[in-house]
């Protein structure tokens, strides 16, 4: 019988699995929230992160969670290595504030991070050493690992605003800051792939590649994305990206990931011709608009909507258009899953 993970691979090299796979992203701005936990105790306390992960596949049968049993501090984990300072907080993932606005300050005095030594990711490496453990001696395991990209840790490190002003302005600088950046995730993630027993895929986030032209993209950007994905072939390559990027889906794919999840304000059927099949695509139901305040009904009707319009022909993974957000209700998740076992083609 083929599993639920079978059919995300399939879908995720553009088969057409016997049904179209549902997968989500979910992290700790919903999860300790939705199993009803204190954020610290999730980040803090091993057997209740296991528990409220665990309890997402009884919770969901058939659904594929991405990355799965994720170690990770929200977006604190790859900026805390260049030591940002960061904010705890009961219900809610650290917050993050830059130290050193000054790109040049970035671009001439920081070498690439160590994933063995700095910040928060030597305590993440442990525990997924030894979760990895726990869960393959139940019959699971880590499938998939992550990492925020380039323009996103380095918006992090210096703030946005900064960083899209020096893109305009200062170009070469911010390229320098961005391959430093670039060699700390790709060995962040090269040591969680070793930490774990079996990985088969890695999932990159980066929402501020969409704030940058399509022009400054492929000289400044781009190039970056290509260095990270390609050192990753033959893994499942998963590119998070929920900004408005209709000016970029010609040239996106070019990164060289397998799947794309994007923003839901985008029309599934124009990203599917953009996209030509050099992705598979992952979406398309708005997580807030839907997920959170919409009605089972409404998941469920633009589920169907989506799976029309994309389907067909193989390479379509439904999913929200984003992580899941904060309040969503348990029986939006299952509408999803229920379009995706009632949807045949036509």
């Amino acid at each position: 019988m083929t599993t639920d993970w079978e059919r995300f691979k399939i879908a995720a090299q553009g088969g057409e699995p016997d049904r179209v796979p549902v997968a989500l992203i979910v992290d700790s701005p919903w999860l300790p929230g939705y199993a009803g936990m204190d954020t610290r105790d999730f980040f803090l306390f091993d057997e209740r992160w296991l528990a409220a992960h665990k309890g997402l596949l009884d919770r969901f049968p058939g659904a594929v969670w991405l990355p799965g049993f994720w170690v990770e501090y929200g977006m604190a984990g790859e900026p805390s290595a260049f030591g940002v300072k960061m904010r705890f907080h009961d219900d809610s993932p650290p917050s993050i504030e830059p130290i050193v606005t000054d790109l040049e300050f970035w671009a001439e005095h920081i070498s690439a991070a160590d994933p063995q030594t700095d910040g928060l990711m030597p305590l993440v490496l442990r525990q997924y050493r030894t979760l990895d453990d726990q869960l393959r001696a139940e019959g699971l395991g880590v499938k998939m690992v992550a990492a925020r990209g380039p323009m996103a840790v380095a918006s992090w490190l210096a703030g946005i605003s900064p960083l899209m002003l020096d893109l305009a302005m200062e170009p070469e600088r911010v390229t320098k800051i961005l391959e430093t950046v670039t060699t700390t995730i790709i060995r962040w993630l090269h040591a969680q792939l070793d930490a774990v027993h079996d990985p088969e895929g890695i999932l990159v986030l980066d929402d501020i590649v969409g704030m940058v032209s399509a022009a400054t993209y492929e000289e400044w950007v781009q190039p970056h994305l290509q260095r990270l994905f390609g050192e990753f072939e033959g893994l499942i390559r998963v590119y998070h990206n929920d900004t408005p990027v209709k000016h970029l889906l010609d040239v996106l794919p070019n990164a060289g990931f397998d799947v794309f999840n994007f923003s839901h304000e985008l029309d599934i059927a124009q990203v599917k011709v953009r996209v030509n099949g050099r992705a598979a695509l992952l979406g398309n139901v708005a997580p807030l608009d839907l997920g959170v305040r919409g009605t089972p009904e409404d998941v469920y009707t633009a589920a169907q909507a989506c799976l029309d319009a994309a389907a067909p022909g193989g390479g379509m993974i439904l999913s929200f258009g984003g992580g899941i957000s904060p309040g969503t209700p348990p029986e939006n998740i299952d509408a999803l899953l229920q379009a995706a076992r009632d949807w045949s083609p036509v």
